[in-house]
């Protein structure tokens, strides 16, 4: 079975108890800014019972180049179990440690315009750690998404994950029917 029609039997509950278990207990989500990954990740992350890592949490905003090892170790460290959901591109930095164990990769593939009402939006809420500051900076990126990062985590991840299942969500629907999806048993229950 191809990566990508393994990942769509996981999303449509086809499948043994077995092959989902093992689709879903190491699970990268990708996605441009504003698409909605770390809202995802948890809604998926409570769903299974496996921990989240989000690596906008790790990486810090004042770190540069010279803070990119400290980084790497807790990456290791955050991906080192046999559970996890796994927020955030970082294809560069993160693709060698995160895809040769992940189960599943989740494309989060939205529109320009979802993505930058969303980044717009939250800015606004307390407590979110997106500065509107840095909003010009996050629209530019969103609009040249497709044409220069997609191109390049696609790159990393056939290079660090050529066998890893892909499963494209492109709407609210789609992803309800995802995370409703009987593939999805409780991480910790199968374990």
């Amino acid at each position: 079975m191809t990566g990508e029609a393994a990942g769509r039997n996981a999303a449509s509950g086809e499948g043994s108890a077995t092959q989902a278990h093992s689709l879903t207990s190491r699970i990268v989500i990708l996605g441009c800014a504003g698409s909605g990954k770390t809202t995802f990740a948890h809604q998926l992350g409570e769903r299974t019972g496996a921990p989240v890592v989000c690596l906008d949490a790790i990486w810090q905003p004042n770190w540069t180049k010279d803070d990119v090892p400290a980084s790497r170790t807790l990456i290791k460290d955050t991906h080192a179990g046999e559970t996890w959901i796994s927020d955030g591109n970082f294809a560069l930095a993160t693709f060698d440690i995160r895809l040769p164990r992940a189960t599943l990769v989740i494309w989060l593939d939205r529109p320009k315009q979802y993505c930058a009402w969303r980044a717009i939006a939250r800015v606004f809420h307390p407590g979110e750690p997106h500065r509107i500051g840095d909003l010009a900076k996050v629209l530019r990126f969103i609009w040249s998404f497709d044409r220069i990062n997609r191109p390049l985590i696609e790159a990393q991840r056939i290079v660090h994950g050529p066998d890893v299942p892909v499963v494209r969500l492109k709407s609210n629907r789609e992803i309800a029917a995802f995370l409703k999806s009987s593939g999805l048993n409780r991480i910790a229950r199968s374990s």
